[in-house]
Protein backbone atom coordinates (compact mmCIF):
# COMPACT_ATOMS: atom_id res chain seq x y z
CA UNK A 1 0.00 0.00 0.00
CA UNK A 2 1.17 3.60 -0.85
CA UNK A 3 -0.04 6.83 0.59
CA UNK A 4 0.57 10.52 0.07
CA UNK A 5 1.81 12.62 2.29
CA UNK A 6 1.40 16.77 2.10
CA UNK A 7 3.65 18.51 4.21
CA UNK A 8 2.03 22.15 5.32
CA UNK A 9 4.96 23.13 7.38
CA UNK A 10 5.79 25.94 5.33
CA UNK A 11 2.16 26.90 5.42
CA UNK A 12 -0.03 25.86 8.60
CA UNK A 13 2.98 25.06 10.16
CA UNK A 14 4.21 28.90 10.33
CA UNK A 15 1.34 30.75 9.81
CA UNK A 16 1.24 30.53 14.05
CA UNK A 17 4.73 31.22 14.64
CA UNK A 18 5.09 34.61 16.69
CA UNK A 19 8.40 35.52 13.87
CA UNK A 20 7.39 36.26 10.35
CA UNK A 21 10.24 33.91 8.36
CA UNK A 22 11.53 35.94 4.96
CA UNK A 23 10.15 34.32 2.06
CA UNK A 24 13.79 33.18 0.57
CA UNK A 25 14.27 31.09 4.60
CA UNK A 26 10.11 29.95 3.55
CA UNK A 27 11.21 28.73 -0.13
CA UNK A 28 14.32 26.89 1.38
CA UNK A 29 12.14 25.16 3.94
CA UNK A 30 10.16 24.11 0.98
CA UNK A 31 12.87 22.74 -1.36
CA UNK A 32 14.18 20.69 1.79
CA UNK A 33 11.21 19.13 1.85
CA UNK A 34 10.89 18.43 -1.91
CA UNK A 35 14.48 17.03 -1.76
CA UNK A 36 13.59 14.29 1.12
CA UNK A 37 11.18 12.96 -1.82
CA UNK A 38 7.43 14.98 -0.10
CA UNK A 39 4.94 14.06 -3.04
CA UNK A 40 2.89 17.15 -1.94
CA UNK A 41 3.93 20.55 -0.62
CA UNK A 42 1.98 23.49 0.73
CA UNK A 43 3.72 26.15 -0.22
CA UNK A 44 2.29 29.47 0.80
CA UNK A 45 -1.04 31.35 1.35
CA UNK A 46 -2.56 33.37 -0.63
CA UNK A 47 -4.26 35.63 2.50
CA UNK A 48 -4.42 39.46 3.43
CA UNK A 49 -0.85 39.89 4.56
CA UNK A 50 -2.74 41.99 7.13
CA UNK A 51 -4.41 39.05 8.79
CA UNK A 52 -1.49 36.65 8.49
CA UNK A 53 1.28 38.29 8.64
CA UNK A 54 3.49 35.09 8.85
CA UNK A 55 2.02 34.59 5.38
CA UNK A 56 3.43 37.75 3.59
CA UNK A 57 5.23 37.73 0.26
CA UNK A 58 3.28 34.36 -1.22
CA UNK A 59 4.53 35.24 -4.52
CA UNK A 60 8.15 35.99 -3.64
CA UNK A 61 7.98 32.47 -1.96
CA UNK A 62 6.78 30.80 -4.94
CA UNK A 63 9.34 32.35 -7.29
CA UNK A 64 11.95 31.54 -5.17
CA UNK A 65 10.87 27.84 -5.18
CA UNK A 66 13.53 25.12 -6.98
CA UNK A 67 11.26 22.84 -8.73
CA UNK A 68 11.69 19.32 -8.32
CA UNK A 69 9.82 16.48 -10.65
CA UNK A 70 8.08 14.44 -8.49
CA UNK A 71 6.94 16.95 -6.23
CA UNK A 72 3.64 18.59 -6.69
CA UNK A 73 3.35 22.61 -4.62
CA UNK A 74 0.28 23.09 -3.51
CA UNK A 75 -1.11 26.71 -1.95
CA UNK A 76 -3.81 27.62 0.28
CA UNK A 77 -6.52 30.30 -0.78
CA UNK A 78 -10.53 31.24 0.89
CA UNK A 79 -11.75 33.37 -1.77
CA UNK A 80 -11.73 34.13 -5.44
CA UNK A 81 -9.21 36.77 -5.06
CA UNK A 82 -6.90 34.27 -3.25
CA UNK A 83 -7.60 31.81 -6.03
CA UNK A 84 -6.75 34.61 -8.33
CA UNK A 85 -3.63 35.19 -7.03
CA UNK A 86 -2.34 31.16 -6.67
CA UNK A 87 -3.45 31.02 -10.33
CA UNK A 88 -1.26 33.87 -11.15
CA UNK A 89 1.99 32.14 -9.47
CA UNK A 90 2.54 29.04 -11.12
CA UNK A 91 1.73 26.45 -8.16
CA UNK A 92 0.33 23.12 -9.31
CA UNK A 93 -2.43 23.09 -6.97
CA UNK A 94 -5.10 24.92 -5.18
CA UNK A 95 -6.25 23.90 -1.81
CA UNK A 96 -9.41 25.54 -0.69
CA UNK A 97 -10.48 25.68 2.65
CA UNK A 98 -13.58 26.34 4.44
CA UNK A 99 -15.04 25.48 8.18
CA UNK A 100 -17.67 23.13 9.12
CA UNK A 101 -19.09 26.09 11.54
CA UNK A 102 -20.30 29.55 10.74
CA UNK A 103 -18.62 30.79 13.56
CA UNK A 104 -15.67 29.22 12.63
CA UNK A 105 -15.99 30.46 8.90
CA UNK A 106 -16.54 34.38 10.33
CA UNK A 107 -13.82 34.51 12.42
CA UNK A 108 -11.32 32.45 9.79
CA UNK A 109 -12.38 33.97 6.49
CA UNK A 110 -14.67 36.40 7.23
CA UNK A 111 -17.75 34.95 5.99
CA UNK A 112 -20.80 32.75 6.55
CA UNK A 113 -20.77 29.54 6.37
CA UNK A 114 -23.54 29.43 3.02
CA UNK A 115 -20.96 32.06 1.60
CA UNK A 116 -18.38 30.25 1.97
CA UNK A 117 -19.85 27.56 -0.03
CA UNK A 118 -20.87 29.35 -2.57
CA UNK A 119 -16.97 30.84 -2.74
CA UNK A 120 -15.75 27.43 -2.88
CA UNK A 121 -17.89 26.32 -5.29
CA UNK A 122 -17.39 29.43 -7.90
CA UNK A 123 -13.65 28.68 -7.45
CA UNK A 124 -14.10 25.20 -8.09
CA UNK A 125 -16.06 25.93 -11.05
CA UNK A 126 -13.44 28.44 -12.62
CA UNK A 127 -9.97 26.74 -11.55
CA UNK A 128 -7.95 25.06 -14.06
CA UNK A 129 -5.94 23.61 -11.41
CA UNK A 130 -6.50 20.28 -9.49
CA UNK A 131 -8.50 21.29 -6.00
CA UNK A 132 -8.31 20.39 -2.77
CA UNK A 133 -11.23 21.05 -0.47
CA UNK A 134 -10.55 21.02 3.15
CA UNK A 135 -13.26 21.13 5.69
CA UNK A 136 -11.92 22.58 9.07
CA UNK A 137 -13.05 21.58 12.15
CA UNK A 138 -15.08 18.85 10.99
CA UNK A 139 -14.76 16.80 14.17
CA UNK A 140 -15.16 20.03 16.47
CA UNK A 141 -15.21 23.68 16.81
CA UNK A 142 -13.97 25.86 19.68
CA UNK A 143 -17.17 28.55 19.38
CA UNK A 144 -19.63 25.79 18.74
CA UNK A 145 -18.32 22.80 20.16
CA UNK A 146 -18.81 19.40 18.69
CA UNK A 147 -19.25 19.30 14.77
CA UNK A 148 -22.29 17.31 13.78
CA UNK A 149 -21.34 14.55 11.33
CA UNK A 150 -24.43 14.77 9.32
CA UNK A 151 -23.38 18.66 8.40
CA UNK A 152 -19.80 17.86 7.35
CA UNK A 153 -20.98 14.84 5.20
CA UNK A 154 -23.51 17.43 3.32
CA UNK A 155 -20.69 19.64 2.67
CA UNK A 156 -18.68 17.37 1.29
CA UNK A 157 -21.11 15.77 -0.98
CA UNK A 158 -21.53 19.00 -2.40
CA UNK A 159 -18.47 18.60 -3.70
CA UNK A 160 -18.52 14.72 -4.56
CA UNK A 161 -16.14 15.55 -7.70
CA UNK A 162 -13.39 17.37 -5.56
CA UNK A 163 -10.68 15.82 -3.45
CA UNK A 164 -12.17 15.99 -0.30
CA UNK A 165 -9.43 16.53 3.18
CA UNK A 166 -11.32 16.56 6.43
CA UNK A 167 -9.44 18.70 9.21
CA UNK A 168 -9.41 18.06 13.08
CA UNK A 169 -8.61 21.56 13.51
CA UNK A 170 -8.10 22.40 17.05
CA UNK A 171 -7.15 18.08 17.87
CA UNK A 172 -10.38 16.91 19.54
CA UNK A 173 -10.85 13.79 17.23
CA UNK A 174 -10.60 10.05 18.65
CA UNK A 175 -9.90 7.55 16.23
CA UNK A 176 -13.45 5.61 15.63
CA UNK A 177 -14.92 9.75 14.73
CA UNK A 178 -12.21 9.72 12.28
CA UNK A 179 -12.60 6.27 11.12
CA UNK A 180 -16.76 6.77 11.18
CA UNK A 181 -16.50 10.16 9.39
CA UNK A 182 -14.18 9.21 6.02
CA UNK A 183 -16.40 6.38 5.49
CA UNK A 184 -19.41 8.41 5.77
CA UNK A 185 -18.15 11.07 3.27
CA UNK A 186 -15.76 9.20 1.47
CA UNK A 187 -12.95 12.15 1.81
CA UNK A 188 -9.81 10.83 0.44
CA UNK A 189 -7.54 12.20 2.84
CA UNK A 190 -7.01 14.04 7.16
CA UNK A 191 -5.32 16.91 8.10
CA UNK A 192 -4.61 15.71 12.11
CA UNK A 193 -3.53 17.94 15.31
CA UNK A 194 -1.88 16.43 18.10
CA UNK A 195 -3.37 18.86 20.87
CA UNK A 196 -4.52 16.31 22.91
CA UNK A 197 -2.18 13.51 21.73
CA UNK A 198 -4.49 11.82 19.48
CA UNK A 199 -3.10 12.43 16.10
CA UNK A 200 -1.03 9.59 15.01
CA UNK A 201 -3.95 7.35 17.03
CA UNK A 202 -6.65 9.22 14.62
CA UNK A 203 -3.96 9.05 11.56
CA UNK A 204 -4.10 5.06 11.80
CA UNK A 205 -7.82 4.90 12.02
CA UNK A 206 -7.96 7.43 9.13
CA UNK A 207 -5.83 4.69 7.49
CA UNK A 208 -8.52 1.83 8.10
CA UNK A 209 -10.78 4.28 7.02
CA UNK A 210 -9.99 4.28 3.57
CA UNK A 211 -7.93 7.52 3.61
CA UNK A 212 -5.04 7.62 1.02
CA UNK A 213 -3.69 11.67 1.57
CA UNK A 214 -2.26 12.83 4.63
CA UNK A 215 -1.42 16.63 5.84
CA UNK A 216 1.59 16.51 8.45
CA UNK A 217 3.99 18.98 9.06
CA UNK A 218 7.41 18.99 9.22
CA UNK A 219 8.67 18.47 13.21
CA UNK A 220 4.61 19.25 14.28
CA UNK A 221 4.65 22.85 13.32
CA UNK A 222 1.57 24.30 13.05
CA UNK A 223 -1.51 25.87 14.91
CA UNK A 224 -4.34 28.26 14.08
CA UNK A 225 -4.56 31.92 14.66
CA UNK A 226 -8.05 31.63 15.41
CA UNK A 227 -8.42 28.37 16.84
CA UNK A 228 -7.79 29.40 20.81
CA UNK A 229 -5.17 26.79 22.33
CA UNK A 230 -4.84 24.75 19.20
CA UNK A 231 -1.41 22.99 19.02
CA UNK A 232 0.87 21.48 16.43
CA UNK A 233 -0.28 19.22 12.89
CA UNK A 234 1.12 15.63 13.37
CA UNK A 235 4.83 15.68 12.53
CA UNK A 236 5.26 14.39 8.61
CA UNK A 237 9.03 12.33 10.19
CA UNK A 238 6.68 10.78 13.35
CA UNK A 239 3.66 9.94 10.39
CA UNK A 240 6.48 8.59 8.17
CA UNK A 241 8.31 6.34 11.16
CA UNK A 242 4.71 5.06 11.83
CA UNK A 243 3.84 4.18 7.97
CA UNK A 244 7.06 2.87 7.05
CA UNK A 245 6.74 0.17 10.63
CA UNK A 246 3.46 -0.81 9.34
CA UNK A 247 5.22 -1.58 5.59
CA UNK A 248 3.24 1.48 3.59
CA UNK A 249 5.06 3.07 1.11
CA UNK A 250 5.13 7.06 1.02
CA UNK A 251 8.35 7.39 -1.14
CA UNK A 252 10.26 10.16 1.39
CA UNK A 253 13.40 9.86 3.14
CA UNK A 254 13.43 10.22 6.63
CA UNK A 255 16.50 10.98 7.30
CA UNK A 256 16.62 14.01 5.07
CA UNK A 257 13.06 14.95 7.35
CA UNK A 258 15.14 14.22 9.89
CA UNK A 259 17.41 16.87 9.04
CA UNK A 260 15.62 19.15 7.91
CA UNK A 261 13.92 19.27 11.01
CA UNK A 262 16.62 19.95 12.49
CA UNK A 263 17.64 22.85 10.22
CA UNK A 264 14.10 23.88 10.99
CA UNK A 265 14.98 23.69 14.66
CA UNK A 266 17.97 25.93 14.42
CA UNK A 267 15.76 28.91 12.42
CA UNK A 268 13.26 28.94 14.72
CA UNK A 269 15.08 28.72 17.65
CA UNK A 270 13.55 25.98 20.30
CA UNK A 271 12.61 22.47 20.32
CA UNK A 272 9.71 21.60 17.91
CA UNK A 273 6.90 19.04 18.90
CA UNK A 274 8.02 16.33 16.58
CA UNK A 275 9.58 13.27 18.26
CA UNK A 276 11.49 10.81 15.57
CA UNK A 277 13.79 14.00 14.90
CA UNK A 278 15.04 14.00 18.63
CA UNK A 279 14.80 10.21 18.90
CA UNK A 280 16.72 9.64 16.04
CA UNK A 281 15.86 6.50 13.14
CA UNK A 282 16.07 2.91 14.41
CA UNK A 283 18.16 0.10 13.08
CA UNK A 284 15.79 -2.05 13.72
CA UNK A 285 12.61 -1.06 12.26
Amino acid sequence: MRVTICDVGPRDGLQNEPETLEPAARAEFVNRLAAAGVPRVEAASFVRAAAVPQMAGAEEVVVAIDRRAGTEYSGLALNVKGYERLAASGLDRLNFTLAATDSFSRRNANQSLDEALAAAAEVIGRSQLPVTLTISVAFGCPFEGRVDPGVVAEIAAQFASTEVVLADTIGVATPSQVRGLLERTGARGVHLHNTRNTGYANAFAALEGGATLFDASCGGLGGCPYAPRATGNIATEDLVYLLAGEGIETGIDLDALITTSEWLEGVLGRRLEGQVYRAGTWAGA
